[in-house]
C-alpha cells in the first residue's frame, strides 16, 4: 500500500524464462466506486476466484507470479483499453465492465462510470500492470533470449452469454495459433489431455484474451498461452465461492505439469 492506495499487484519474480500472469484474481474495489455498486455487484460474482492460490507452487519452480490485487469490476486488465471487442459478433465485457456474466447491472441507476473516469481507471489501473508485465517478459527475453507467458484465468462452467452449454474443463488459448509457436502450444496441449477426466480444447470459445494477443510475439521467442478453467474443477460455483481442496488439489497437479512443460520448453530454446 502507497499514499492509501492499495498497490495494483503483487509481484514474486523467478529466476526461469516463464511468468504466470493472473489478471482477474483480485477482489478490491476501492470505496468511492463499492458505494456505488449494487449488492449483486459487490459480491464479485466473475472474479477468478482462488486462482492464485492454485498456481502458488510458482515460485517453487522458479516462475515469476504477477497477480492482480483490484477486482474485474475496477477496470478488466485483459480487455483492449481502446474497446475493441475480443470476440466480433459475441457477447463481450468492456474494460469497465456494467453488467455481470448474467446481465444484471454492476451500478446503481446512473452511476456508471462516464468516460473521463474509464480514462483515470486505465491510467491509475491497467497502465502499471501492463507495464510491468512487458518489463518482466522483455527482461526474460533479453536475460535467456526466450519468454514465455501463462495467462491464468476461471470462469464457471456455464454461462449462457458466452457459450452455450457446459465449458470443457481445460481450455488453452494461443489466439488461434498467432501469439505462441506451434511447437510449444502442442506440448502444452499434450501435457492438458494426458490428464483423465478433464475435458479439454485448444483455441475454443476461449482463444486468449487481450493480454495473451498483445505480449505473445512468437517471432521473437515471446510465447504467450491463456488457460481458462471450468470452476467446477476446484470450488463451488454459487455464492460464496468455496475452495474445494479435494477437487483442487488435482487440478493443481495438472498446472503444475502444465508449468513445468513450459519451463523445459524455454530451457531448450533460450540461450
Amino acid at each position: 500500500m502507497q499514499n492509501g492506495r492499495v498497490d495494483v499487484y503483487r509481484f514474486r519474480p523467478g529466476t526461469r524464462p516463464v511468468v504466470v500472469s493472473l489478471p482477474h484474481d483480485g477482489v478490491y474495489v476501492p470505496p468511492e466506486i463499492a458505494r456505488r455498486m449494487t449488492p449483486e455487484a459487490l459480491r464479485l460474482p466473475d472474479t477468478d476466484w482462488h486462482v492464485s492460490r492454485l498456481y502458488d507452487f510458482a515460485s517453487e519452480l522458479g516462475v515469476s507470479l504477477l497477480v492482480a490485487t483490484h477486482s474485474r469490476y475496477v477496470v478488466d486488465l485483459n480487455r483492449d483499453p481502446k474497446g475493441v471487442e475480443l470476440y466480433p459478433g459475441a457477447s463481450n465485457t468492456e474494460i469497465c465492465p456494467t453488467a455481470t456474466f448474467d446481465s444484471a447491472p454492476i451500478y446503481r441507476r446512473n452511476r456508471q462510470p462516464d468516460a473521463a473516469e474509464i480514462e483515470e481507471r486505465i491510467a491509475r489501473f491497467f497502465v502499471p500492470y501492463h507495464d510491468r508485465l512487458r518489463l518482466e517478459l522483455s527482461t526474460l527475453r533479453e536475460t535467456h533470449g526466450v519468454a514465455v507467458m501463462l495467462d491464468g484465468h476461471s470462469i464457471r462452467s456455464v454461462v449462457p452469454r458466452f457459450f452455450e452449454g457446459v465449458l470443457p474443463d481445460l481450455n488453452l488459448g494461443t489466439a488461434a495459433g498467432k501469439s505462441a509457436a506451434t511447437a510449444i502450444a502442442n506440448r502444452a496441449m499434450a501435457v492438458l489431455s494426458s490428464f483423465h477426466p478433464y475435458s479439454f480444447v485448444r483455441d475454443g470459445r476461449f482463444k486468449g484474451g487481450y493480454i495473451t494477443r498483445s505480449f505473445g510475439l512468437p517471432e521473437r521467442n515471446v510465447h504467450a498461452l491463456q488457460l481458462e478453467l471450468a470452476q467446477k474443477t476446484y470450488m463451488d460455483e454459487a455464492y460464496p465461492y468455496t475452495y474445494r481442496p479435494e477437487r483442487a488439489d488435482k487440478i493443481i497437479v495438472v498446472l503444475r505439469r502444465l508449468v513445468e512443460e513450459l519451463v523445459r520448453y524455454a530451457k531448450e530454446h533460450g540461450r
